[in-house]
């Protein structure tokens, strides 16, 4: 070889672009293109056909780039067209949108019918892309649509209608476990509700403990005390918060003890309101024993959907009760810590907190087997 075809060659084994091509990693196809200059074709990165050599390939960001350099369009992985993943990914969109632009209850046979496929068919491939059916992304839209009347000061009677429910026994049947409270109470901002709150101190910073009637509906932590009361205020604004009186301290010295001694357990009644996807998801987070972690793939498998990693994400995210429902043990694939909402550096804490403490109860009692 002379110097340029060496350097071309050294070029393609130095980016990280060929090893791709090598694996024929399907993940990263649409993220760029290969053309091979001795065939004039260019090629998606999962390509069945045998590797060229490398001084002969070029990269692309695009179809249309390598197509304006001279290259044809491979026929046997066919990059200029959309792969069926990508094709089944928008007619999801499609259906979601249809769903949320409608101002009346629809059925699966309409949803399927607007992006031209079978109800079986239509169920299964939603199902896979986004981890909820579509019965339970429209429940899950109905409770948005609704909430947003309710905040509207909408009647009551009207924003159930609005939201899509056919008639509001329907509703009242779930409106507990969905709103929290009666829709009236919700309507009024939690107006006429007791919250019971105190706040601590702890390793991990200021930790706020809130309860209803039910049980405890939140437990928050940050830098800042003011903060965290200014959450609970923004929660419920028009509900009474009442400081804690000495018996109530005593049930956020628990949750204190379990953040510095987590092997001692936290039993306590909650307040959990979430969507049924969501619930399923934290019923998952509850089951992960301290000095373990789960990545949410694993999560998503448990619940029984494999391909709801992001939507699984989405519900760890959405958590108001910090350590209760345990979302800091859920990690990546990779055991990287992922994001958190009261901080990456407090999950670290957390679970290196679990971590020793599950290391002391395996130890043997004063060094003997």
């Amino acid at each position: 070889m002379n110097k340029t075809t060496a350097e071309r060659a050294a070029a393609t084994l130095n980016d990280p672009r060929w090893q791709k091509v090598l694996a024929r990693d399907a993940t990263a196809d649409g993220t760029f293109y290969y053309a091979v200059r001795t065939t004039g074709v260019y090629c998606r990165p999962s390509c069945g056909a045998r590797p060229a050599h490398p001084k002969n390939v070029v990269f692309y960001n695009t179809a249309q780039e390598a197509e304006a350099a001279g290259f044809r369009s491979c026929k046997r992985c066919r990059p200029d067209q959309l792969r069926l993943t990508e094709r089944h990914r928008i007619l999801v969109e499609q259906a979601c949108r249809f769903i949320e632009q409608s101002s009346v209850a629809l059925t699966l046979a309409q949803i399927a019918a607007h992006v031209g496929m079978s109800e079986h068919h239509f169920h299964r491939l939603f199902k896979a892309a986004t981890g909820l059916t579509p019965k339970a992304y429209l429940t899950a839209q109905r409770q948005r649509v609704l909430k947003e009347h309710l905040g509207q000061q909408s009647k009551v009677t009207d924003a159930i209608y609005a939201a899509g429910y056919s008639s509001s026994s329907r509703f009242y049947e779930t409106a507990g476990q969905v709103l929290g409270m009666t829709p009236s109470d919700y309507k009024k901002g939690g107006q006429d509700t007791e919250i019971r709150f105190a706040i601590a101190e702890c390793s991990l910073g200021s930790i706020l403990v809130a309860s209803s009637a039910k049980g405890v509906c939140a437990i928050l932590m940050d830098d800042a005390p003011e903060f965290l009361l200014r959450d609970l205020q923004d929660r419920f604004p028009r509900s009474t918060l009442i400081g804690a009186d000495a018996a109530y301290e005593q049930l956020v010295a628990q949750v204190v003890g379990f953040v510095e001694a987590p092997q001692l357990g936290l039993d306590l009644p909650l307040d959990v309101r979430g969507t049924a996807f969501q619930q399923r998801v934290w019923q998952a987070l509850r089951n992960i024993p301290y000095g373990s972690t789960a990545s949410y793939s694993e999560i998503a498998e448990k619940i029984g959907m494999p391909k709801a990693v992001r939507a699984v994400a989405q519900a760890c995210g959405a958590n108001m009760l910090a350590v209760a429902i345990p979302c800091h043990r859920v990690v990546r694939t990779d055991g990287a810590l992922s994001g958190y909402r009261w901080g990456v550096e407090r999950k670290r804490l957390l679970l290196d907190k679990e971590a020793q403490a599950k290391t002391r109860k395996n130890q043997p009692e004063n060094g003997n087997e």
